[in-house]
């Protein structure tokens, strides 16, 4: 259902300032897409019954949707927006909504910022491996107006994230740097394999720049050192090739440490043209 020219940008709505700054970056990218955008909040009635009242839990959460929506109007005025209040847990609730989205918005709960620590049960890491459709990670703090960056290594996925890129580029008028990283050791006779696959992905975007490099090194301590003057960086999901319930560990390493906001592409493999 991502490629529906009615699917919305879906973003989760939580109770703190930084939860108002995913807001207000998926409005900015519902805006830049002209999609609608769905503001959800998951309401948890187990700990609603243990408060004070019921009805004040509730009242609570339509506050935070309201207060949501006065974001939105402040960034991006006239966009269509709705409000949702869903009963059960934040990722199952976003993952399941994510089947029939264009896009859904997560804050990265600080992983950026927290080395190596990051728990495999981070919500934004749940959501990325499990989700239908792209999956954007927002920073805490607001990205330089840079490139759109992009990791290419060939894969069904790798091009899906390549052609993604692009109208993100083009609604940013930014230009498009795509990466491909061949690691120490390895052999790399396709010297021409990254301009083609940029020429395919263009097609629909021939006015946008682009800039190609192939680098040797780590390809995900390359993608994060070029990410931090990106302001956006774009890295196919590994669940879109053999298994749909995982990351590979680019996506993985870029996801936890790169300080722009991080679209994580899965579910469009089958609308790329030689994808699986």
């Amino acid at each position: 259902m991502t490629g529906s020219t009615d699917a919305p940008v879906v973003v989760g709505v939580g109770p703190t300032p930084a939860d108002l700054a995913v807001v207000r970056l998926a409005a900015r990218e519902a805006a830049a897409h002209g999609r609608e955008l769905t503001l959800l909040h998951a309401f948890n009635w187990e700990a609603a019954l243990a408060g004070p009242t019921v009805a004040g839990t509730r009242d609570a959460a339509e506050e935070l949707v309201a207060r949501a929506a006065t974001a939105v109007n402040e960034v991006a005025p006239g966009l269509p927006v709705s409000g949702e209040i869903v009963e059960g847990a934040p990722v199952g609730v976003l993952v399941r909504r994510s089947g029939t989205a264009f896009l859904v918005a997560i804050g990265d709960g600080g992983m950026a910022g927290c080395g190596g620590c990051v728990p495999a049960d981070a919500p934004a890491v749940q959501l990325a491996a499990r989700a239908g459709c792209p999956v954007l990670v927002v920073r805490p703090e607001p990205p330089p107006p840079g490139p759109v960056l992009v990791g290419v290594d060939g894969s069904p996925s790798s091009r899906a994230a390549l052609v993604f890129a692009f109208g993100c580029a083009a609604r940013r008028r930014a230009r498009v740097i795509a990466v491909r990283v061949v690691e120490p050791g390895r052999p790399d006779d396709c010297d021409d394999v990254l301009d083609a696959l940029v020429a395919q992905a263009r097609r629909h975007h021939p006015d946008v720049p682009a800039e190609c490099h192939t680098v040797r090194g780590d390809p995900g301590a390359v993608l994060v050192e070029q990410s931090r003057s990106a302001q956006l960086a774009l890295v196919g999901a590994r669940g879109d090739e053999p298994g749909r319930g995982m990351l590979g560990e680019v996506s993985q390493t870029l996801l936890y440490h790169s300080p722009a906001p991080v679209i994580v592409v899965r579910g469009l493999v089958s609308a790329v043209p030689g994808g699986a």
